[in-house]
């Protein structure tokens, strides 16, 4: 890899480590649909901007913008609600560990559709994910019932995420631009999320803090925009098996920002766990494919 390969690990590590705090400032008052609805508003917004400004053909036939109305479910709006909620009672690194494990739940959804037994590397990977997960929260589950249940939150939402990345590769055969399904996408999200906040009687609002304010900021242009476009040009450089391996870094990253920030403390089970999260990483990231594909939404939170 040359230099500017490295560059621009540096920047999506850095983005997608941070973004985590800041979903947390995003909690508590406003609700987190209203959250996330003035997050994709925003990002959309920007990604269109961008699409526009890179001259990306918008202009999609209306099958192709009722898929992405339904994989924007998936991706940019009932996943991140799981999440948000799922912050409600652990530390954001622990976000960050959990979702992290996605490459390792797509293997097991893809195997019990195909109904063919995965590779032994890769079950080795899917045991060190979940062993190391189980490892990380059980010190927290001394602490109530607020933890498990965050976890389930956050184990829904990878679930959902997985299964919207095997769904999007349905569209890699329209030879979609992802810069143009993605900006289509955000903006279907942040209109499912307007319609549950409206059925479900929430404010629009927005809290006039620095926290939150800041919060919304980074995460629609630094964790989305930037941090996106970051990784489809590392995508591109790289192929999407190398590039993979930014998930072994970013949770290590989200929980040393969580020591400093809410005050997380180490213990032998997290730092196990943590060891066995990133090794099943490792092994899928190894696993996959150099290949670059042609298209295909990509998000993270």
């Amino acid at each position: 890899m040359k230099s500017f390969d490295y560059l621009l690990y540096g920047v999506i590590a850095f983005a997608w480590s941070t973004s985590w705090l800041p979903l947390k400032w995003q909690l508590g008052i406003v609700a987190p649909e209203v959250s996330i609805f003035w997050r994709f508003l925003a990002a959309g917004t920007l990604m269109m901007c961008f699409a526009i400004w890179r001259g990306e053909n918008l202009r999609l036939p209306f099958a192709i913008h009722i898929r992405i109305a339904v994989l924007s479910l998936f991706l940019f709006s009932c996943n991140f609600t799981m999440f948000y909620y799922g912050g409600l009672g652990v530390s954001s690194g622990l976000l960050a560990v959990v979702f992290s494990t996605a490459s390792l739940m797509v293997l097991i959804i893809k195997s019990s559709i195909d109904r063919e037994w995965p590779e032994f590397q890769l079950v080795i990977a899917v045991i060190f994910g979940i062993s190391g997960v189980s490892l990380i929260f059980l010190p927290e589950f001394g602490n109530g019932h607020a933890p498990l249940i965050s976890l389930v939150f956050c184990l829904i939402g990878t679930l959902i995420f997985s299964l919207g990345n095997i769904l999007s590769g349905r569209l890699q055969s329209k030879k979609i631009s992802v810069i143009t399904a993605n900006s289509w996408g955000m903006l279907y999200g942040a209109a499912f999320l307007a319609m549950i906040s409206l059925l479900r009687g929430h404010s629009f609002m927005i809290l006039p803090t620095w926290k939150y304010l800041g919060g919304l900021a980074w995460l629609s242009i630094i964790s989305t925009v930037v941090a996106f476009t970051c990784y489809l040009t590392l995508v591109g450089r790289i192929g999407p098996g190398r590039a993979s391996y930014i998930t072994v870094i970013f949770p290590v990253m989200a929980l040393f920002i969580s020591q400093r920030a809410e005050a997380y403390e180490w213990t032998v089970f997290s730092v196990i766990g943590l060891i066995l999260v990133i090794a099943g990483n490792t092994i899928m990231a190894k696993s996959a494919p150099i290949s670059t594909p042609r298209s295909a939404p990509v998000q993270k939170p």
